[in-house]
């Protein structure tokens, strides 16, 4: 099962991309974690993309789409992928496409994660997160047991600078201009679902659950 999550900021891929990957045995791969790793582990692709996310540059399409394929080439997804973060743009749709074919693995599903703006607003300027441990917390759905105060560690939550209201708004636009277009053409291909993503966490849950379970049916794999 070949599984694209798509959404805003705040639309809760992060926390459905759990379920997904423990339910239905495929690996959760998120292009920020596979960057950190392989710069961790020193590799020549950790290198190059280490060379632009210090300068603050945008890693090129082609070096993201290196190091994805390269990830997707290992054992543990055999049996199918969720990719998390990628693509962001048609250009790199279409190259992941041209990768997937030539290694006959066809995207089965993308997964779009739909929430409005107002509440991806909410959600994200309610955002905490402790600079000690790196837990996150939302003063609204998830707060910590002491107001601004790490349940962990006890360490002074902080609000990030990308998750403060003009910053989310700068990065809503940024979101949308990407995003449209890709939605559009996944949904040319006949392989998108949306999913309302406001509804509460077990709901949404359910609801992507519903989609991948007769998605597993039709391609043949046993219904864990």
């Amino acid at each position: 099962m070949n599984i694209i999550l798509l959404g805003a900021p705040g639309s809760g891929k992060g926390t459905q991309a759990k379920p997904i990957s423990m339910g239905y045995g495929i690996p959760h791969i998120s292009t920020g974690d596979i960057f950190r790793a392989e710069i961790n582990n020193g590799s020549d692709l950790g290198i190059r993309v280490q060379q632009f996310v210090s300068s603050g540059h945008l890693v090129p399409d082609d070096l993201v789409l290196e190091v994805i394929a390269k990830r997707l080439g290992m054992t543990d997804c055999r049996e199918g992928f969720l990719l998390d973060g990628f693509p962001r743009t048609v250009a790199q749709a279409e190259a992941l496409d041209s990768v997937l074919v030539n290694t006959h693995r066809p995207l089965d599903k993308v997964l779009y994660m739909s929430l409005s703006e107002q509440e991806v607003l909410r959600r994200l300027s309610s955002r905490r997160s402790c600079p000690k441990c790196g837990k996150v917390y939302n003063l609204v759905t998830q707060p910590p047991k002491t107001l601004d105060v790490c349940d962990t560690d006890g360490g002074a939550l902080v609000q990030r600078e990308d998750d403060r209201p003009e910053t989310v708004e700068k990065r809503m636009r940024v979101f949308n201009d990407l995003t449209e277009p890709l939605i559009s053409y996944y949904h040319g291909l006949g392989l998108l679902d949306t999913i309302e993503a406001g509804l509460p966490v077990a709901d949404v849950t359910q609801k992507i659950k519903v989609v991948l379970d007769v998605l597993q049916r039709t391609d043949g794999t046993p219904k864990k």
